[in-house]
């Protein structure tokens, strides 16, 4: 066949936008669909067999056509598509870029060395390395004055302004990525869906010890003012990340539970603060006291002596 068929450009060219409107309507999330799915893959590769088959039943219809032309007609259809196709404008710049002689003119710019027949041109450099190295020229005076005689701003302003950038895209994306909380991140959860949760997973695992209100049985009571590792959101989140005292039972539920849901159930622990159990059980530990509470809540604490038991022994706190 005598025609200069492209489609070998247009089959790419219609399966790669099949392929990216196919990637705009489908959510696969941070996957590509074709990836996700196999049901994308097998229509992909459906879509690439159609285009293909078409082309070539058009390619075959256009040299049936073809072959039916006289040998004039045929001369001034190859003549069209070869005009059609012939990217003047590419070729001209490419030379221009060059900036080398045709070989008709070559003996204008030819040297009289000989070197066992070798002859040299004297061509002069590529327009395009010139127009580079006049750009590099520019770039240097321009860096020069802004930052050497204008005093833009330096690499330690630089680099104290990318960290400042880094650390809030990293305190963003903690933000979000409630998984990477621990004992030092946690932060009291207030969300009604957090507390939610937190809720489910203490009914699930935390019931039988304390008590659904928080009153207390196995485990000590969370209702009252008194603690016995410590209260406020990053001591109970440590006491159910790592467990409770060694022998009393409570296990370390960070095999178990994700730091998430661990601050979420932490949360709702607190909730049970100045709550009335129906069945409370003794007060256990020390009176806490949050150090990071204003003042005002700090000056309502009780200043009396008031007496707790800690592991059976009896202490009066003052």
């Amino acid at each position: 066949m005598k025609n200069s068929s492209t489609w070998w450009i247009k089959v790419p060219v219609l399966f790669f936008l099949i392929w990216g409107i196919m990637e705009y309507f489908i959510d696969s999330g941070d996957q590509p669909a074709i990836i996700k799915y196999p049901e994308a893959q097998l229509f992909m590769l459906m879509a690439l067999l159609l285009l293909i088959g078409i082309a070539l039943i058009l390619q075959s219809v256009e040299n049936v056509m073809f072959q039916t032309l006289s040998e004039e007609a045929k001369e001034r259809y190859l003549a069209s598509k070869a005009k059609a196709w012939e990217w003047k404008w590419g070729k001209e710049t490419y030379k221009k870029l060059l900036g080398s002689k045709p070989i008709e003119a070559e003996g204008e710019i030819i040297l009289d060395h000989n070197y066992d027949g070798i002859r040299e041109l004297d061509n002069k450099l590529p327009p395009w390395w010139v127009y580079m190295f006049y750009a590099t020229i520019v770039f240097g005076v321009i860096y020069l004055a802004r930052f050497h005689v204008f005093g833009d701003y330096d690499q330690d302003t630089e680099f104290v302004n990318e960290m400042t950038v880094a650390e809030a895209a990293i305190a963003e994306y903690k933000k979000n990525a409630k998984d990477l909380v621990d004992v030092s991140t946690v932060e009291l959860l207030t969300d009604a869906s957090d507390l939610s949760a937190g809720k489910a997973i203490f009914e699930t695992n935390c019931v039988a010890c304390h008590m659904a209100d928080g009153g207390g049985g196995i485990g000590p009571n969370l209702t009252d003012k008194h603690w016995i590792l410590g209260g406020g959101i990053k001591n109970v989140f440590n006491t159910i990340s790592e467990g409770g005292r060694a022998g009393k039972g409570m296990v370390p539920w960070k095999k178990s539970l994700k730091p998430a849901e661990m601050a979420q159930v932490a949360s709702y622990v607190l909730q049970f603060q100045g709550t009335v159990p129906a069945d409370p059980k003794q007060a256990e530990g020390e009176i806490w006291i949050d150090p990071d509470a204003p003042e005002t809540e700090l000056e309502e604490q009780p200043n009396d002596s008031t007496t707790v038991v800690i592991d059976s022994t009896t202490v009066v706190l003052k």
